[in-house]
């Protein structure tokens, strides 16, 4: 698409009509948030383990203190070589966000089914610092079906998302947040993509220009994507 010049002062009626129009979707943003925070929640019966840096780990462990907790579920299946290009892509927006949500009361952590020594390798390869616990040997993942057993075709490609049969076990990265409760069970309010595509910078930042995104043209959306070592 190629871009019309105009006059300043066209360029400022442009301008206007676009303003008026960002500032209803941040009114519906804001209104989707508050509808978003006001769902019920279901509450997790069952125990679940994790290994993480210091040994053995609960559910109610992951929260650290603090009563409310984040969890990415990061694709990387116990025997892959690697982790999920496309969550990595997501990855590299949460170095800098950990301080900033502990202040606030919440807790971030990365689950995936790998080792822990995968885990820590690949994290260390991609200089990532931000908590990454391991669920090796539970199905956490399984949990409001993040992952779906071999067979089982319900629901969308992941092929399509990570360009790999290797990825056909698993489904897409998922964002889940959890209350911290002292009586029996944890709370939990499931997070579903789209709405995770919000909290990748590089795309919120790609939006402002003229190109956008510049997706067309290839097989899925997200076909260019690259581990930040691999471009």
């Amino acid at each position: 698409m190629r871009n019309q010049v105009v006059s300043r002062e066209e360029w400022r009626k442009a301008r206007l009509v676009l303003l008026a129009a960002e500032k209803e979707f941040t009114r519906q943003r804001n209104a989707l948030a508050r509808r978003r925070m006001a769902m019920p929640w279901e509450r997790v019966e069952k125990s679940y383990q994790f290994e993480g840096p210091n040994g053995g780990l609960s559910l109610a462990d992951l929260f650290d203190g603090r009563s409310q907790l984040i969890v990415y579920h990061f694709m990387f299946g116990p025997d892959w070589k690697e982790a999920c290009k496309s969550c990595s892509f997501w990855a590299d927006n949460f170095n800098g966000i950990t301080i900033h949500l502990n202040h606030r009361d919440v807790t971030f952590t990365a689950v995936s089914r790998a080792s822990l020594a995968k885990i820590n390798a690949y994290k260390k390869r991609m200089g990532w610092s931000f908590p990454w616990v391991s669920s090796e040997g539970s199905d956490f993942n399984r949990l409001s079906r993040v992952v779906h057993a071999p067979g089982d075709r319900r629901g969308p490609s992941v092929l399509q998302l990570c360009g790999s049969a290797d990825y056909r076990v698993g489904r897409a990265g998922r964002q889940r947040v959890l209350q911290g409760r002292k009586r029996r069970g944890v709370p939990h309010l499931f997070v579903p993509r789209p709405s995770i595509d919000l909290l990748n910078a590089a795309y919120q930042y790609l939006d402002l220009v003229p190109k956008g995104r510049d997706e067309d043209g290839f097989d899925f959306a997200m076909a260019w994507v690259r581990r930040h070592d691999q471009y």
